[in-house]
């Protein structure tokens, strides 16, 4: 398949990958029209990628199936625009095994993985698993580094003793600790691809060398994201720091325990999805909401009219 083989040059993994939001009905089931409506309102912004089925695409409350029909869906809309990639986060190597072997099969263009879900793997363990789920693809592998929600930190150390699996090209950074960029590049150079997977750190980990921005509420706003990106890349600073400033207050909503519900009302709000989520997550509501539309709708009455070509 093409997606198979396009995209394993580590060139490729550059840029804004957005991290989709699972569109759901209001009974809770999968729906692809919304679906493939956000993922071509990103490819018409520009974005370089797209990544599903993380925790912003509400994974954990996903079936295997429905993990394998949103992947197949994704592919077709995508057509081999930019790569696709689909997160594999798992309690068991085994299972994780499984889903890379599918995600092979489907035609999917790499790998977005997380250490051990559950289990608080040792430095021995976390290392091993990751090994063995890239001894068992040709696809190639993102890291996903999220001590903060997820508990285990890869280290320059285990990232050292990875460095010997070849489809292990990249590293979603989401320490927050953007020193964590500077000591990346010095100690491996261009090894690894560099992913920001913060938002609201995100400009400042492109200028200190992020080649890329797994981005969440690129969801809602897909024009604003490419174009700092491009405007910080390019050496137009000054341009990206006012769109980036502008967007601060909705960046913050991705580092919230609701940023799903947040990401979605702001999609809502902007056309992109839907609102609804699947239980035990529930629409926001009462005074929270008034809060969250507050934000969106105060950033929507001054939206910023986005330089000639820094998107699409």
């Amino acid at each position: 398949m093409k997606e198979k083989t396009q995209f394993m040059n580590k060139d490729f993994w550059a840029g804004v990958f957005p991290a989709i939001t699972t569109k759901f009905t209001s009974d809770e089931e999968l729906d692809l029209v919304a679906c493939n409506k956000g993922i071509e309102a990103q490819l018409e912004a520009g974005a370089n990628g797209i990544v599903i089925g993380g925790s912003l695409g509400e994974a954990s409350t996903l079936t295997e199936e429905e993990k394998f029909i949103l992947t197949a869906e994704t592919i077709k809309t995508v057509a081999g625009r930019v790569p696709v990639i689909l997160s594999i986060a798992e309690q068991s190597t085994r299972v994780a095994i499984a889903h890379a072997k599918k995600a092979e099969e489907l035609g999917a263009s790499g790998l977005m993985v997380l250490p051990p879900l559950r289990y608080y793997a040792s430095a021995e363990e976390t290392v091993a698993y990751f090994a063995t789920i890239a001894k068992s693809t040709k696809l190639p592998i993102m890291i996903y580094n999220n001590p903060v929600d997820y508990k285990i930190q890869v280290t320059l150390a285990m990232f050292e003793e990875l460095s010997q699996y070849e489809n292990i090209v990249a590293v979603k950074e989401s320490t927050r600790d953007v020193s964590n960029i500077t000591r990346m590049l010095n100690r491996f150079g261009d090894r690894y691809r560099i992913f920001t997977g913060v938002d609201p750190l995100a400009l400042e980990s492109i200028l200190l060398g992020a080649h890329g921005w797994v981005a969440g509420l690129v969801d809602a706003f897909p024009k604003e994201t490419v174009a700092i990106f491009r405007l910080a890349k390019s050496g137009r600073i000054e341009e990206a720091v006012e769109i980036y400033r502008w967007f601060m207050p909705l960046l913050d909503l991705d580092i919230h325990p609701k940023l799903v519900q947040y990401i979605k009302l702001a999609e809502t709000a902007t056309g992109t999805g839907t609102e609804y989520v699947r239980a035990p997550r529930l629409v926001v509501s009462g005074k929270e909401r008034e809060q969250v539309l507050k934000v969106i709708n105060d950033a929507l009455a001054v939206r910023p009219v986005l330089p000639e070509g820094s998107w699409g």
